[in-house]
């Protein structure tokens, strides 16, 4: 019997319905496969904040250390300003532990019609690997003048080799295990210092993996390519920026943002990494037992796979793919009127 401490932040909103329903999920894969949880569960959100001054305390950090791993529900809610609760939370923890993949697998699942024409099931099922610890997301920069005619604002992205290097690394090795085709977003046309870096920085990494066929293409190309013809892509690497804005596009086309879900990964194990449903705290449905848990439950999937149960989280993905294509069960955002806790109860029908 292996058994693993799983650090829970339900956060706000729809976060403290979803992440029970995965626990009840991993709870019940880990019956079948040897695997007990001990769960050590933080209020660290938005409520928090406008109660205690800050999104989690100051020696937050450290009680995270001491597990394996951290789920997290959502985190957002009406009156705490979004860079408050994410610079408050995630991103601190993303940076102290060195989460520098951000991992988000994009799907079509058949019983589940994309919006988009081209998407089908069985064609489309790619990953978007995400610089997640530097690019555009840096804390350099200000405002000057505020309040005056000239008033200015400035955002410096900042790109290390170190940086560009391991992510691009990681995105090659999952091509190569795969036998898939990587691409490289990039905007080095217009921009003029950042993205040739990246660009040659790739280039140069290839050299290292000569069985896997690559390409790059411009953001905006890209975006286009991901709705026109989204069964052409394998492993897309991006920066932070094009990679966040890139994932979630792919997630409206496989379906929705509901079922998306992703991971914070510390490829060398050498802090916890965090494991989370893309979707936001949606305070419009909070409270109803409505919320869509798909993207919370793969991101549970996908956390067992990292702590070391590939086929454990296969059988969690296969169950979702079962519930969708020989079902109706539905929350009601995909259409039907199933609660949460009926969506998640077929699903473990279904393990």
């Amino acid at each position: 019997m292996t058994n693993h401490s799983i650090a829970l932040i339900p956060g706000d909103g729809i976060g403290t319905e979803v992440l029970p329903a995965a626990c009840r999920v991993l709870d019940a894969i880990g019956r079948r496969h040897g695997i007990t949880f001990t769960y050590e569960q933080f209020d660290w959100s938005c409520e928090r904040y406008l109660r205690a001054g800050s999104m989690m305390p100051e020696d937050g950090l450290d009680h995270l250390r001491r597990h394996d791993a951290i789920l997290l529900g959502a985190v957002g809610y009406p009156g705490v300003p979004d860079h408050v609760s994410l610079w408050g939370l995630l991103i601190p923890i993303r940076r102290a532990f060195n989460q520098y993949v951000n991992l988000r697998p994009i799907r079509v699942f058949d019983g589940l019609p994309s919006p988009v024409s081209a998407a089908t099931p069985g064609e489309v099922d790619f990953v978007v690997v995400r610089e997640n610890t530097e690019g555009e997301y840096s804390e350099i920069g200000g405002r000057t003048n505020r309040g005056l005619p000239d008033e200015t604002a400035m955002q410096q992205a900042v790109f290390t080799r170190t940086g560009v290097t391991r992510v691009v690394d990681f995105a090659f090795g999952l091509a190569e295990r795969s036998g898939g085709r990587l691409t490289s977003a990039t905007k080095s046309n217009g921009i003029v210092h950042t993205m040739p870096f990246w660009d040659e920085l790739v280039a140069e990494r290839a050299t290292e993996y000569p069985a896997v066929d690559w390409d790059q293409e411009h953001i905006d190309a890209l975006a286009a390519k991901f709705v026109l013809d989204p069964a052409r892509f394998d492993v897309v690497v991006a920066s932070n920026l094009f990679g966040d804005i890139l994932s979630d596009l792919a997630a409206a086309v496989a379906g929705g943002i509901g079922i998306a879900p992703s991971a914070n990964l510390n490829p060398p194990r050498e802090h916890p990494s965090m494991f989370e449903p893309v979707h936001g705290s949606a305070p419009d449905i909070a409270g109803q037992g409505i919320a869509n848990p798909i993207g919370a439950i793969w991101s549970a999937a996908m956390m067992l796979d990292h702590l070391g149960h590939p086929e454990a989280a296969t059988h969690v993905t296969e169950a979702i793919a079962r519930v969708l294509a020989t079902t109706s069960v539905r929350t009601r955002d995909l259409g039907g009127t199933a609660t949460t806790a009926e969506f998640t109860s077929a699903l473990i029908q279904h393990l």
